[in-house]
């Protein structure tokens, strides 16, 4: 891809997930619009993006298996869209990926990476709260340090609901000291990803690079924002912001 060609595009950009397929179509420097729909309906992305249609080209990060890229193929075939499915790089747009298999890190943590780096300045935690909380490090200079992942809130939640015989599923609210086992399970599994946040902003700083922000996207971003004892940034958007950056300056 190169500046010629997309500086100027209408982008559709597509961060295909565990739980759902989010998209987005990006002309000039805003979204003019936005959805997502399940993974399991894969099948019916074309029917969900052609309301949208047409953009000029389309880019992708897909996590969620060989049936979901090929969905998303047929449907950018559909729609005449030439589609670019990204992966992470050793180096890309001033990111250095810490790991040590580049193409091992889900490509929408690269993406997201790429796009904290270039809208909020100064060390800082990338955090994703999906089915899988993803909690990364990334310095000012652009260096991804490495990071962590652990059940999301909800997985947390629903393992306790199939591996207990008496802790069933149902919702509760974060409390301080929780009084009632629905509060206490989701306080628990809510503190548990703060703690998993708040304890690798902890090693940053003990490494000479204090965390100076802790930016969360993903479905759980807000209640877990609510347990952080940091100021977090919430960006519903953040791994589509990362796939046009790569698709317009790349």
């Amino acid at each position: 891809m190169s500046d010629t060609s997309f500086s100027d595009a209408v982008i559709l950009a597509i961060d295909a997930g565990n739980t759902r397929i989010k998209w987005g179509v990006h002309e000039g420097r805003a979204w003019s619009a936005t959805g997502a729909i399940p993974t399991r309906e894969s099948a019916h992305l074309y029917e969900e993006l052609r309301p949208s249609l047409p953009v000029d080209v389309a880019i992708a990060s897909n996590v969620a298996g060989d049936g979901v890229r090929t969905d998303i193929e047929r449907a950018c075939k559909q729609a005449g869209i030439d589609l670019t499915l990204i992966r992470s790089e050793r180096e890309q747009l001033g990111v250095v990926n810490g790991y040590r298999d580049p193409a091992q890190l889900g490509s929408d943590r690269w993406a997201a990476l790429i796009a904290a780096h270039h809208t909020e300045p100064g060390h800082k935690l990338v955090v994703n709260a999906g089915t899988a909380l993803t909690i990364d490090a990334l310095t000012a200079d652009g260096r991804f340090l490495g990071g962590l992942i652990v059940p999301g809130p909800a997985l947390m939640r629903r393992s306790l609901d199939r591996g207990t015989a008496k802790l069933r599923l149902t919702e509760g609210e974060l409390r301080e000291f929780p009084q009632s086992t629905p509060d206490a399970i989701t306080s628990g599994a809510i503190q548990a990803c703060a703690g998993a946040i708040e304890r690798l902003r902890d090693t940053m700083a003990a490494r000479g690079s204090p965390a100076g922000r802790i930016i969360l996207s993903g479905g759980a971003a807000s209640e877990i924002a609510a347990a952080l004892s940091t100021r977090s940034i919430l960006n519903e958007n953040l791994v589509l912001d990362g796939l046009v950056l790569i698709a317009r300056k790349s």
